[in-house]
């Protein structure tokens, strides 16, 4: 999930030291008509960024050369994660191959792989001295595997350094890349993590360029070719959708045994994205929480401002001890 930072005092940090020429970042969204952007209620916003161990993980990032899906989609968490040295790294570029509606990626042909990449990610986790870490990518259907390799020799990269740090994925969709999913399945990372984004009803103005039932299956094939990695999907509400809709999405979820669920509240980063339709009360997100759980995860996170890395290394811990538990009750 992407959305936009939103601070007591209404003004977002920079997101990187992008050159200032930098004017269209979404030139396919240029000519969409400017949709309002509604005020965010209090319990949506958060304190700007500036501590001592923030400025720290940034420099970190930037030495390696690294991309962040934090900066990149203008995570609202951003500031309470990196000030506690945690950060999800955005690999294969910062340009994306899709235009979806909510998404503040940027969009367009994205340059070639770099190499040294995987290598410098885990000399990043080392160094910030991660116990779990969270690589995320832009899609890149222009490559035959659409990354997977890349991928997976980030996995690999990580391990080698940092043989403890537990490893999350949060990957493309692998649309029409055969032989993709089970390459980076291969490399075994202790969770993948595909997120549908929205209900089905959605897919067609929010998320055009992907299929609501090929991600579902793409979580499902997780785990028949391996079934002790942990899965993990997540959603954004306020996009238009129906509570039953979101409910419908939890059963199909579970239909295809994913552990983990991550609803958010979606902010619309510009006025020439999706609009807000609706912000979701906590007492609402607590609702999906408690009915989540009788569902069958093992883990749900679902609040106002859940996004799918946040207390990423918390959440994995109790994602392992729920299923201790559950075997032990077998």
């Amino acid at each position: 999930m992407v959305t936009v930072v939103d601070t007591l005092d209404g003004k977002r940090p920079a997101p990187s030291e992008k050159p200032a020429a930098e004017k269209l970042r979404h030139p396919e969204k240029a000519h969409r008509p400017d949709k309002p952007v509604a005020r965010k209620p209090a319990w949506i916003r958060v304190k700007a960024p500036g501590s001592p161990v923030y400025a720290e993980t940034q420099k970190i990032v930037r030495d390696n050369k690294l991309v962040t899906v934090c900066e990149e989609a203008g995570c609202p968490n951003i500031g309470e994660c990196w000030s506690k040295k945690h950060s999800t790294f955005m690999i294969m570029g910062d340009t994306c191959t899709r235009a979806c509606a909510f998404c503040n990626v940027a969009t367009g042909k994205p340059a070639p792989l770099d190499p040294d990449e995987p290598e410098n990610v885990a000399i990043a986790v080392e160094k910030l001295g991660l116990l779990h870490v969270v690589v995320t990518s832009v899609d890149r259907d222009d490559l035959d595997d659409g990354g997977a390799a890349h991928i997976a020799a980030t996995i690999r990269a990580i391990r080698a350094k940092s043989p403890a740090t537990t490893i999350e994925v949060l990957t493309p969709d692998f649309l029409k890349k055969e032989g993709a999913l089970e390459i980076v399945v291969a490399a075994k990372p202790d969770v993948f993590n595909h997120n549908l984004e929205t209900v089905p009803g959605n897919y067609l103005t929010v998320r055009p360029g992907a299929r609501y039932f090929h991600s579902l299956r793409l979580l499902q094939r997780v785990k028949e070719l391996d079934p002790e990695i942990f899965t993990k999907s997540g959603i954004m509400v306020g996009l238009g959708e129906e509570r039953n809709e979101v409910l419908q999405l939890m059963d199909d979820l579970r239909s295809a045994d994913v552990d983990f669920i991550t609803i958010g509240q979606y902010l619309q980063p510009t006025k020439k994205h999706h609009e807000v339709t609706h912000f979701v009360t906590p007492e609402e997100f607590k609702s999906f929480e408690t009915i989540a759980y009788t569902k069958g995860f093992l883990m749900v996170s679902s609040s106002p401002l859940t996004r799918s890395s946040h207390h990423a290394g918390e959440d994995f811990a109790r994602l392992r001890a729920a299923r201790a538990a559950k075997i032990g009750r077998v």
